[in-house]
């Protein structure tokens, strides 16, 4: 498993996508921005951009001639994209905590990153995995489409929990004014939304390899 996650690692992602957690990090200094914008970029840039590698190596064709279950492939594919994700809401939270104070004055009409904010950013992802994963292994080739839609549905999920931020006075009060500083709520919600992204990632991750067991590989 370690050396199919290295594989992909290695082989499937330019070095390129592993500074742009930095650099796109860095936006989250942006005062008063929308910053799930930060987090999208993954799904804009990174999976476009690694799946097309992946691709254009025919990786499918060249993994299944080493000796791996297809169970293996699928699983060491999910902790590749697990891994990306994480490297980049870690970067994004270092660079949200110096926002915070740089900017702890003022009160942006969108949500501040604080911890809540980055449970939310969990879910995103979680949604996000939940139909691309399995999407995708439908045939283990195409990922157009279910780009499309699970990223489509990522940036419904921020617009709507942005929104409701702005129209509901006590979703605002917990993600822009004093319920930011309750930090035992704030962890709640973080955590909450890790739970939620492991469970529907994992989810994702059992639909997926049952569909790529009916794939035929050429």
């Amino acid at each position: 498993m370690y050396n199919l996650v290295m594989k992909d690692l290695k082989l499937g992602v330019n070095p390129l996508f592993f500074l742009l957690p930095v650099i796109l990090g860095a936006l989250m200094l942006i005062p008063g921005w929308l910053y799930f914008v930060v987090i999208l970029y993954f799904c804009w840039i990174t999976v476009p951009g690694v799946f097309g590698q992946f691709k254009a190596q025919n990786d499918l064709m060249f993994t299944s001639l080493m000796p791996v279950t297809k169970k293996d492939i699928v699983k060491a594919r999910v902790l590749v994209i697990v891994i990306l994700e994480l490297l980049h809401i870690v970067m994004a939270m270092i660079f949200g905590m110096i926002n915070i104070q740089l900017y702890s004055n003022q009160t942006p009409l969108f949500f501040d990153p604080y911890l809540g904010f980055w449970g939310l950013c969990f879910v995103m992802l979680a949604i996000f995995n939940v139909i691309f994963i399995p999407m995708y292994y439908k045939t283990a080739y195409k990922f157009g489409g279910a780009g499309i839609v699970s990223i489509g549905a990522a940036m419904l999920f921020a617009g709507v929990a942005q929104w409701i931020g702005i129209a509901s006075p006590v979703v605002s009060d917990l993600f822009r004014g004093p319920g930011v500083h309750n930090t035992g709520l704030q962890l709640l919600i973080l955590t909450a939304g890790i739970v939620i992204f492991i469970a529907l990632t994992m989810i994702a991750y059992r639909i997926a390899v049952k569909r790529f067991l009916k794939v035929e590989i050429l």
